[in-house]
C-alpha cells in the first residue's frame, strides 16, 4: 500500500516543481490563482495544451480579474519592462506567493532560480523563440475575441531574462477611458520539452500617446522567412502577412488559427515576419494602398508609408521591409546582460533586415541597423 500512496504524493507535488514561465504583474487575470483553486493545475505558469476555448482563452482566468486600479502601463515610443518567471516568488511581486521570495541573490535576471535552463524550455541562448505582447482596444474583456488582439511588440530573446523589455510603438493611440486589454504570448522551442502555449491576459493603458491613428484589423500570421532547419534556405516575402498581425492560437482542442504540427511550431520571429522590437507597421496608414494578398507565388509586395515621427502618412518610402528570418533569434537581447545560463553573446546589438527596393526589376539588399534605435525604413545607401 505504501507505493501507491507515495506515487500519489509525488504526482500531487509535481506541478510545483515543473519550471514553466508566466508574465507576472498585479494587472493580470489569475494573479492570485493557486494550485488549489481549480480541479486541475491552472496556475498562471501552467502550459496550455489541447484545451477547450474556455480553458485556454485568458488561461481560463476570466473569473479571477485584477483589482481595480492595477494597470500595466505602455509608454508610447519607449519600453515597458515585464517580469517573467517560473514562479511569482521569482519576481518582485513575491509577496503573497506560496513559496515566498525565491529570487536568485546571485543573478537578479534569473527567471527560474534553482532550475536548469531546460526547465524554461530552451537548450541555450541560440534556441530562444521569442514572445509577444498584444493589445485589444476594449476594456470589456468579455466582449474581446481572439481576432481582436494585435501584436504590438516582440522580444526575440524571451524567456532568457526575468526583466524583459518590450519596445512600444511611438504611434500607439490612446486607450478608451477604461483602458485597454493586453496579453502575453509565448511558444517555446521544440528542442526542449513537449510543445505548449502560454497566454496571460492583463489590464493595460497606453501613456504619452501623440497619435490618433487606429490600428489596422489584424490578420493571421504566415510562415515566410528562411528556415534552414526545415530545408528552406530562402525567405518567401510574398507569403508574409504584413501589417497588423494576430497572436498565434495553436495546438488547442478548438479555436486554433495556426495549423502547424508540433515539429514545426509557430514562433515570434522573423520566420513569421515578427521582427524584433516595436511592430511599427500595425496602423491604418502604415502602408500605401491595399496590401497584396499573401501567397507562395505572390510577387507584388506592399509599400510602407514613410511616417514622420509622431505624425500621419504624408509620403512614401522607397522600399518595403522584409523578413530576414530563420528559426532563431536574430540578435542578442536588448535587456540586461545577466543570464540564468551561459552568458549571452557579447557585441553590439545589431540586426540585419532584408529589403526589396522598388526598382525595376526589384532586388534584395541587406541593411544592418542598431536595434536600440528606432528601425529606419529600408533605403538604398
Amino acid at each position: 500500500m505504501m507505493l501507491p500512496i507515495l506515487l500519489l504524493a509525488l504526482i500531487s507535488y509535481l506541478p510545483f516543481t515543473l519550471g514553466h514561465i508566466a508574465f507576472w504583474h498585479p494587472s493580470m487575470w489569475g494573479y492570485n490563482v493557486s494550485f488549489q483553486d481549480l480541479p486541475y493545475d491552472n496556475r498562471a505558469v501552467a502550459p496550455l495544451t489541447n484545451y477547450t476555448f474556455d480553458q485556454w482563452w485568458f488561461h481560463g482566468h476570466l473569473d479571477y480579474p485584477p483589482n481595480a486600479g492595477d494597470i500595466f502601463e505602455l509608454p508610447a515610443g519607449q519600453t515597458a519592462t515585464a517580469e517573467l518567471g517560473c514562479d511569482r516568488g521569482a519576481t518582485d511581486f513575491f509577496a503573497g506567493a506560496d513559496g515566498g521570495d525565491i529570487r536568485d541573490p546571485n543573478d537578479e535576471q534569473n527567471p527560474c532560480p534553482g532550475s536548469p535552463i531546460a526547465e524554461f524550455h530552451t537548450q541555450g541562448f541560440d534556441d530562444l523563440k521569442g514572445c509577444a505582447l498584444a493589445i485589444a482596444y476594449n476594456d470589456n474583456v468579455t466582449a474581446i475575441q481572439p481576432a481582436d488582439f494585435t501584436v504590438f511588440s516582440v522580444n526575440q530573446t524571451c524567456v532568457w531574462y526575468r526583466n524583459t523589455t518590450f519596445q512600444v510603438p511611438e504611434r500607439m493611440p490612446p486607450c478608451p477611458a477604461g483602458g485597454c486589454t493586453c496579453a502575453w504570448f509565448w511558444i517555446h522551442s521544440p528542442d526542449s520539452g513537449g510543445e505548449q502555449n502560454y497566454m496571460n491576459g492583463f489590464k493595460c493603458n497606453v501613456t504619452g500617446s501623440t497619435s490618433a491613428v487606429a490600428l489596422a484589423e489584424p490578420q493571421v500570421p504566415r510562415r515566410c522567412g528562411a528556415d534552414p532547419t526545415d530545408g528552406k534556405s530562402d525567405a518567401v516575402p510574398g507569403n508574409c502577412t504584413y501589417g497588423a498581425k494576430q497572436p498565434f492560437y495553436w495546438f488547442q482542442a478548438e479555436n486554433n488559427t495556426m495549423n502547424e504540427d508540433t515539429f514545426h511550431p509557430p514562433f515570434y520571429l522573423d520566420l513569421y515576419n515578427f521582427l524584433d522590437g516595436a511592430q511599427d507597421d500595425i496602423f491604418l496608414d502604415s502602408y500605401v494602398g491595399a496590401i497584396p494578398a499573401p501567397g507562395p507565388n505572390q510577387t507584388a509586395l506592399p509599400q510602407l508609408a514613410q511616417i514622420p515621427s509622431g505624425g500621419s502618412n504624408s509620403t512614401t518610402s522607397t522600399a518595403s521591409a522584409l523578413p530576414s528570418g530563420t528559426g532563431t533569434a536574430s540578435h542578442p537581447s536588448t535587456t540586461s546582460s545577466a543570464s540564468p545560463g551561459p552568458t549571452a553573446p557579447a557585441g553590439p546589438a545589431l540586426s540585419q533586415q532584408w529589403c526589396v527596393a522598388t526598382l525595376s526589376p526589384p532586388r534584395l539588399f541587406s541593411l544592418t541597423i542598431d536595434v536600440g534605435a528606432q528601425r529606419p525604413p529600408c533605403v538604398l545607401s
